[in-house]
Parts: C-alpha cells; structure tokens; sequence
C-alpha cells in the first residue's frame, strides 16, 4: 500500500512538473513567435492573416485538414511578386483562436468570406486549396460564384473515395480523433513540448519512444508529417513546433476529424462549379479513384495535371509548378477584366 501511495505522488509530482513546464514554456513561445500578419476578430475570436504583395485579384491560400499557413510559405513568397497573396490559419489551428463553428466547408467557407471583409480584401479572389482545404475552396466558390476568378486544387481530398462510408474509414475517423485528443492531454502535461524541443535538438529516440507508448503505430504517422515539415524553409520549423506544443491545435485537429464525414457529404452533393479550376494530383500519391474523374465531377472546366514528382504535399515538392498554375489563373482573370472595362 506504501509504494502505491508513493507511485501515485510521484506520478501526481511528474504531472504538476509537467504543467509548469508546459505554462513557462508557452509563455515564452508567446514572445519569440509573435504572429506576423494580423489576428481579425470574427465571429467572436480572432483568426490568424498573412498577406504578402499588392494587386488584383488576390489569391487566397487554404491550407491542409492540420495544417497552418506555414506550409504556403514558399508558395506565397514567390506569387507575393505578382499581386496581393493572403494565407491564414483556420480557428484552432496556427495562431488563430479556437472558435466555436462547426468545421464544415460551408461554414468555414462563411467564416473565411467573413476574414476577407473584415480585413478589407476585396474580391475577385483565386482560391488555392490543400488536401480538406479543397473542400473549402469548393464550398466557397459555389456559395460566392460572383467573387471567385478560378481555383487551384492542390492534391484535393475526393468524396467519392469518402461517399458512402466503409466501416475503415469510420474507425480512421474515429482513430484521428482519440488521437487528437490524446495528443491535446499530452500537450497540456507538456509531453509533447519536451518531445518537440528533443526532436529540435536532434534527439529522435526519446521522442519515438514516447510516441510510441503514447498512441501505438501512429507515430509511423506523426514521422511522415515531421517528414513534410522538414522539406519547408528551415526558419519556419520552431514556429509549426510551437504551434504543435500547444493543446489547442490538438483540439482544433479533432474538430475537423469530428466533422469530416458531414464535410465529404456535404461536397459529394455540390453541384459542378461554373469556374476555371486547375486540379494539381501528386503522381507519387495513392488515389484510389482516377483523378481524371474527380476532375470532371468539380467543374467542366478542370483542367488536371499530375505533378511528377510529387507526393501528396505538393507546394512542398514542387512549389514552382504550385505558383505557375496560379499565375496562369492570375492572369486569365486579368485579362477578363481588361476585356470587360473595355
């Protein structure tokens, strides 16, 4: 009974560590990575805009179901060049705020139109759409048809592959949300802080140990995303590390995998759009659906390449060929509007 006493308070000892470990720690990340573009309040909290360069029409950067606008750096840098580029970080996600909405394309469609007016962006815009971030570019421009020049789809999720269900796409849903809210547990007792400032310093064994213990084989997982993140510009790498320390994006991760299958349904069921789309496919990727397919389902006018070298990251393999399909779009709409002022 004495060692169990013992065990129990060193464990509660480790825990109430680990917690201040964790506040110092966020308190400190709070003042070495500020947000660089501006925090705008919608709906009731703030989300997280970049904007880089001038012009029109600007071009609108939506990223992965996890990700933040970090991984369009690159991308956004170069087309900063050519007009008026804005990425920015869903509610929970990045340096945005959480928010209460459900993490559906249409309302975060909404939400998004919502940023751009507050922020005083004004259409038309070229949406660019990661992965799920597809699916909110595509619920944008059928719900705003008439502030939509063109889309560019990088590697888009595709609801046929999600529509109906199978019972192993449910568990996989279900698996991403015990995991995100287990990641959220750690990252509140600061396991995931001492993993991440380990993994910075060039420790990978603790680390994968721990990922191990923590949630089984889903650190093959969180090794290909850590994978990704390396191919992004190396100043970039202790910012998506503070934003992966926090609970909150944790949190925001859940809500998105919670909402997923209403998200699939609910694109599955939109009518073809009415705009030029590019539609970029990582040749590297597994698509269990063809792609040419896909492509006609989002719009008559898709145009698909397959990016050759490719996985499914595209802006981070082959960000030129990201930034050339926009600037084709960027200047097919100026062009439009030259030939309309005439």
């Amino acid at each position: 009974m004495l060692y169990l006493i013992i065990a129990i308070s060193c464990l509660a000892l480790l825990v109430l560590c680990g917690i201040a470990y964790q506040a110092f720690g966020a308190r400190s990340d709070k003042r070495h990575f500020p947000a660089p573009g501006r925090l705008v309040e919608v709906e009731g909290h703030r989300l997280h805009l970049y904007e880089l360069g001038s012009g029109s029409p600007a071009v609108i950067l939506e990223s992965g179901i996890s990700a933040s606008s970090l991984n369009w750096r690159a991308v956004q840098t170069e087309l900063a060049k050519v007009t008026r580029v804005c990425s920015y970080d869903r509610a929970g996600l990045g340096w945005s705020e959480m928010g209460d909405q459900p993490c559906t394309p249409s309302s975060l469609a909404t939400e998004l139109r919502a940023l751009l007016r507050r922020a005083d962006v004004p259409p038309p815009y070229i949406l660019v759409g990661h992965s799920f971030g597809g699916l909110v570019m595509r619920a944008f421009a059928a719900s705003y048809p008439n502030e939509t020049a063109g889309l560019v789809l990088v590697d888009p999720l595709d609801p046929a592959e999600w529509t109906p269900l199978t019972s192993e796409q449910r568990r996989i849903i279900n698996r991403g949300v015990s995991l995100s809210r287990r990641g959220a547990l750690a990252a509140r007792i600061g396991v995931v802080r001492l993993c991440l400032n380990l993994l910075l310093a060039g420790n990978r064994l603790l680390p994968q140990m721990t990922a191990k213990a923590w949630s089984g084989r889903a650190y093959e997982v969180t090794d290909r995303i850590a994978g990704q993140v390396r191919k992004m510009p190396p100043e970039t790498w202790p910012l998506v590390a503070a934003h992966w320390k926090q609970p909150k994006c944790f949190e925001g991760m859940a809500r998105h995998f919670e909402c997923l299958a209403e998200s699939v349904k609910e694109i599955a069921q939109a009518p073809a759009l009415e705009v030029p789309v590019i539609m970029l496919c990582g040749k590297l990727n597994d698509h269990p659906a063809d792609p040419r397919e896909h492509a006609k389902r989002i719009s008559a006018q898709t145009r698909l390449i397959l990016a050759e070298q490719s996985g499914h990251w595209i802006q981070l393999d082959e960000p030129q060929l990201v930034v050339s399909s926009i600037r084709e779009l960027v200047e097919k709409a100026r062009d439009l509007s030259a030939a309309l002022s005439r």
